[in-house]
């Protein structure tokens, strides 16, 4: 069974850092690409940030880069989403997910998990 277990949300204030965590269990992490979606109220899912966990390589949503970095530790099967220089545009519910293949996370399957608030105040 697929687990995705996130973490690191809150309440920070414009300008402040958040790093969120997943980890995940129930299938072969190397086989993925992790990242997270993001979906604020009243507006479509999006796509924030994914690497693939085979090579390393990354994809960013054009909004967050210079600002977010993502990594994963292979060995505990997490991955992070580094968040600097948080603006208020970016308060929404984020969600890990696992996608077969990318990073560019676009037509292709996998699995969301929970999703963690993250809300950032002007």
């Amino acid at each position: 069974e697929v687990q995705l277990q996130a973490s690191g949300g809150g309440l920070v204030q414009a300008g402040e850092s958040l790093r969120l965590s997943c980890v995940a269990s129930g299938f072969n992490f190397d086989d993925y690409s992790m990242g997270w979606f993001r979906q604020a109220p009243g507006k479509e899912r999006e796509a924030v940030s994914f690497i693939s966990i085979s090579d390393g390589s990354t994809f960013y949503e054009d909004s967050v880069k210079g600002r977010f970095t993502i990594s994963s530790d292979n060995a505990k099967q997490t991955v992070y989403l580094q968040m600097n220089s948080l603006k208020p545009e970016d308060t929404a519910v984020y969600y890990c997910a696992a996608l077969l293949g990318g990073p560019e996370p676009f037509d292709l399957t996998g699995s969301l998990g929970q999703g963690t608030q993250v809300t950032v105040s002007s």
